[in-house]
C-alpha cells in the first residue's frame, strides 16, 4: 500500500475518531441540564441526544464548507497537515475532558488546522479575513450574545409566570425541556458535525486532487461518529456544566436551550463554526444570574473561561509541534 493512500485513510479514520470523542466530549451541551433538572434520566438523555444530533448532522454543509475550504489555502494541504490538525484536537479534547472542562472541541480543531497549515507552509496561506470574521469575532461575541440572551430570556420568563405556582411551573417546564433540549440537541448536530465533513472533504480534495465537494458518505459517516460519541456520554462534562456551575430548575433549563439552541440554528444557517460550548455554557451562566449573580460558581466558572482563552493557542502551536514531528520522522524513515 502507497504511503500516501495509507496517510488519507489514516486522515479520515483520524477524522472520525474526532468526531466520535466530538460527540461524548460535547454531550453536555445538548442534555446536561435536562439531566441536572431530571427531567430525563442520563441513559434516556443521551440515547435522545444522540438520535437528533445525528439528525442535525445531515441538516446542511455551509460550516463544513467554511472549516474545509474557508480558513486555509486547500491548494497547500496535505494529508501530513491534516493528520497532525486531527492529532493536536484529539489530544486536547481528551485533556479537557479527563479534567472536566467543557472546552471548545470547534476551536480546537481549527486552531490545530490553522497551526499545522502555518507551520508548514506559512501564515500567508491562512484565510486571515474569514478567520477574523468566522472564528476570532464569534468567538467573542457568542458568549456575550449567550449571557445576555439567557439572562433576558430567563427576566422574560419570570415576569410572564410570577403569578403560577412553582408546582405548575415545574410541571410545565419539565415537558416543555424536552422540547428545547431536542432543539439544541438538532442545532448541535448540525454545527459540530460538520466541522469533522469539513475537513474530511479537504483530506478527499488533496489526495484525488479534485474541488471541494461534501459527498453524501462523509455526511452519514460523521452523523454515525457523532452519534455514536453522544450515546457514549461525557459525565464529567456533564456535571460541570449541568451542575458545578449554578443549579438549574425546569423553567431555566428550558431558557438556557433555548436560547443556545438559536445561536447555533442561525450560525450554521450562516456557515459560521461557532463554539457549542460557548453558547451553552454562557446561556446557563446568564440564565443563573437572572436569579441572582451569587448563584453562580466563580472557581468552575474561571476554569472553564482559562480554558476557552488557551484552547486556540496551545492547538496552534500543539499541532504545529506535531507537523514538525512527523515530517521529520517521514523525511528520516522514508527518504
Amino acid at each position: 500500500m502507497e504511503l500516501a493512500f495509507l496517510l488519507f485513510v489514516s486522515v479520515v479514520v483520524l477524522a472520525l475518531i474526532f468526531d466520535y470523542i466530538n460527540g461524548f466530549h460535547d454531550a453536555a451541551n445538548a442534555i446536561a441540564t435536562i439531566v441536572s433538572t431530571k427531567v430525563l434520566s442520563p441513559r434516556v438523555a443521551v440515547v435522545y441526544g444522540a438520535i437528533l444530533n445525528f439528525i442535525g448532522a445531515l441538516l446542511g454543509t455551509k460550516v463544513a464548507t467554511t472549516v474545509g475550504a474557508g480558513l486555509v489555502n486547500a491548494e497547500v494541504v496535505t494529508s501530513e497537515v491534516l493528520m497532525a490538525a486531527l492529532l493536536s484536537a484529539i489530544m486536547w479534547n481528551l485533556f479537557t475532558w479527563y479534567k472536566g472542562l467543557p472546552s471548545s472541541s470547534s476551536h480546537a480543531l481549527m486552531g490545530s488546522l490553522m497551526g499545522a497549515a502555518a507551520f508548514a507552509t506559512g501564515s500567508q496561506n491562512l484565510h486571515w479575513d474569514i478567520i477574523t470574521y468566522k472564528v476570532i469575532i464569534p468567538m467573542f461575541a457568542s458568549p456575550i450574545i449567550g449571557f445576555i440572551g439567557g439572562y433576558f430570556v430567563m427576566v422574560g420568563l419570570y415576569w410572564l409566570f410570577h403569578k403560577v405556582s412553582l408546582p405548575k411551573i415545574n410541571a410545565f417546564f419539565g415537558k416543555a425541556q424536552i422540547f428545547s433540549c431536542g432543539y439544541l440537541a438538532i442545532t448541535h448536530g448540525s454545527n459540530d458535525a460538520q466541522k469533522t465533513m469539513g475537513i474530511i472533504a479537504l483530506a478527499v480534495a488533496t489526495y484525488y486532487q479534485t474541488p471541494f465537494h461534501v459527498s453524501d458518505w462523509i455526511i452519514v459517516a460523521c452523523a454515525i461518529a457523532m452519534g455514536l460519541g453522544t450515546v457514549a456520554g461525557g459525565w464529567k462534562i456533564i456535571r460541570t456544566v449541568g451542575s458545578k456551575m449554578v443549579k438549574v430548575k425546569p423553567i431555566q433549563g428550558f431558557a438556557a436551550e433555548a436560547t443556545s439552541g438559536s445561536i447555533l440554528f442561525l450560525t450554521a444557517h450562516f456557515g459560521i463554526p461557532v463554539s457549542s460550548t460557548h453558547a451553552i455554557t454562557t446561556s446557563i451562566m446568564g440564565v443563573g444570574s437572572a436569579q441572582r449573580l451569587s448563584a453562580l460558581n466563580p472557581k468552575v466558572i474561571g476554569n472553564i473561561m482559562g480554558a476557552w482563552i488557551f484552547t486556540l493557542p496551545t492547538t496552534f502551536f500543539l499541532s504545529g509541534g506535531l507537523y514538525m514531528a512527523w515530517h521529520w520522522f517521514l523525511q528520516t524513515s522514508f527518504l
